[in-house]
């Protein structure tokens, strides 16, 4: 039996493979929504910085941009909610998709984010999932399974969403473990 995990990884680098040879899959209707699977951060490319152990922890991926205002928001709540959660399991990864490298550097050089920060500068991994707006956060149960999906940060009305929503996937038991 292939796990889940396993089967994005083939998945993902399939969608990669098309993508470099047909430049096409920017096209293609949105890969992961409420519901499904998100991809394994490890077999997806990113770099600068290490990919943490995401297996049994509730995890957030929020999908940002230097030059989006709202993604700049973000992030200290995203601080705050990584102090106030962490021990309880929750990890949260902000993945830049910044082309240029000096550009990402310099946001998290700027904002100090006292959580994972990745950078995608292949896009592959935005192109992949078809992230509909930055910011957008995919918050996973234990499971890997996308549990709740945040297009765009509207302050303090998301971090509400976000606490009540994280309270919920903490309490529950990883079903997979």
């Amino acid at each position: 039996m292939v796990s889940e995990n396993r089967r994005f990884a083939v998945v993902f680098h399939l969608a990669a493979i098309v993508a470099a040879f047909a430049g096409f899959v920017a096209q293609l209707p949105a890969q992961v929504v409420a519901g499904g699977y998100f991809p394994p951060l490890n077999s997806t490319g990113l770099s600068g910085g290490k990919v943490p152990v995401t297996k049994g922890h509730v995890v957030l991926v929020d999908f940002w941009a230097s030059w989006c205002a709202p993604c700049k928001a973000s992030f200290p709540t995203y601080s705050l909610l990584q102090s106030e959660y962490a021990d309880r399991g929750l990890i949260i990864v902000a993945v830049g998709v910044d082309e240029n490298v000096s550009e990402y550097t310099a946001f998290v050089d700027r904002l100090k984010p006292t959580f994972a920060t990745l950078h995608d500068s292949k896009r592959a991994l935005v192109s992949f999932i078809q992230v509909p707006t930055m910011p957008t956060s995919y918050l996973l149960d234990r499971d890997g399974k996308v549990r709740f999906v945040h297009p765009g940060f509207r302050g303090l009305q998301t971090e509400r969403e976000l606490r009540s929503e994280i309270e919920i996937l903490l309490n529950e038991k990883a079903i997979n473990q």
